[in-house]
């Protein structure tokens, strides 16, 4: 029977982890908005000629930019900014002017009516105030007709060798909310995803390398395919005082293994600890190059992880390929959806559009 293809749009899209998985699982992103250029940089070099909006979402005239493609867009995608949702014991809403950035999600779906739209977010978004934000998202979506599915995933369970959990919500057009059931994936571990790159020091590393190392594991042959060149391995230059107390931690180990005279002050779980090999890793935030900051430390070098490293733990592949600034990467890749996840969800999709 043939079955019609579906096409997406990517809202809030940052380097494109939602788009890429969503393409991996069969669905076209045909649009996709970003507002930062060096991001949008990067997201329009991986995806090639896709039509991306580069532009502070808020300056957009809605009804202007989508209505020529409105009848062909059957799913929404997106990870709206909500600060509001994280202030406990205030109670504020939906309508909190911090929030304005979701108001804009809602508003593309309400002019689109695509029959799914999905929203990542922060776990928060579920449990504050007693699941006060929840309510109040079921009750504006289903004035538009659609039915949620949420619940708070762990991109462990789905292949991504991480600890990372974050809120998604998938709403359906009409009474019947998606069917969604977790397949049972197994766990790969951090050195299962990053122990076939180059064994680098301090300092060292191009942006454009050769592999040094054969695939070692499935995870590193699938991330692997297709790419014959390395790209973003390169390592943080470090201080000598930072080396020095890396030096002093053993496998995974933390800041408890150092001396008093070389502790810091830090507000950071996990502060100048290593990745421990044989479990998934911690989250990955935009200060994964920073041992002070995190349990960033590489599991058996003296310094912190590489923006490849740290793709390979977030499931881009080595195709997927991070441009502009250090920074500019590290927020790229931190910030992003894990490709596996995404993929994982656009199935469930695809296999609920198919269901008579």
């Amino acid at each position: 029977m043939f079955q019609k293809e579906l096409n997406a749009i990517d809202l809030f899209a940052g380097v494109g982890g939602l788009s890429l998985g969503f393409e991996m699982a069969g669905i076209k992103v045909i649009l996709a908005n970003e507002y930062d250029k060096n991001i949008a940089m990067s997201y329009k070099k991986n995806f090639g000629e896709k039509k991306l909006i580069i532009e502070d979402i808020t300056k957009l005239d809605i009804e202007t930019i989508f209505q020529t493609i409105r009848n062909k867009i059957d799913i929404v995608i997106g990870g709206p900014p909500c600060q509001g949702f994280s202030q406990k014991g205030q109670r504020k809403s939906i309508n909190d002017p911090r929030n304005f950035l979701f108001r804009y999600y809602f508003d593309v779906v309400s002019f689109i009516r695509p029959k799914y739209f999905v929203m990542e977010n922060v776990p928060n978004l579920l449990t504050t105030e007693k699941g006060f934000f929840k309510q109040e998202l079921e009750s504006m979506f289903s004035q538009l007709g659609y039915s949620l599915f949420s619940e708070i995933l762990n991109a462990a369970d789905y292949g991504v060798p991480q600890n990372r959990r974050r809120a998604f919500i998938i709403g359906k057009l009409g009474n019947k909310a998606i069917s969604f059931s977790k397949n049972k994936i197994k766990k790969v571990t951090a050195w299962e995803a990053i122990s076939d790159l180059a064994f680098l020091d301090s300092g060292e590393g191009e942006f454009e390398q050769e592999y040094r190392f054969d695939c070692k594991t499935d995870y590193q042959k699938i991330l692997r395919m297709n790419s014959n060149k390395l790209y973003n391995h390169v390592a943080t230059n470090h201080s000598k005082i930072a080396i020095k107390r890396m030096s002093m931690v053993p496998e995974g180990g933390g800041r408890n293994n150092l001396p008093k005279s070389e502790l810091t002050k830090s507000i950071y779980s996990g502060t100048w600890g290593r990745i421990i090999k044989d479990d998934v890793s911690v989250t990955i935030t935009t200060r994964f190059d920073t041992p002070s900051s995190g349990r960033f430390t590489h599991p058996i070098l003296n310094r912190a992880i590489t923006v490849r490293e740290a793709a390979r733990l977030q499931s881009f592949p080595d195709t997927f390929i991070f441009y502009g600034t250090k920074t500019s990467q590290l927020k790229q890749v931190g910030n992003a959806v894990p490709p596996l996840l995404a993929k994982e969800i656009g199935k469930i999709i695809i296999n609920d559009n198919n269901e008579v």
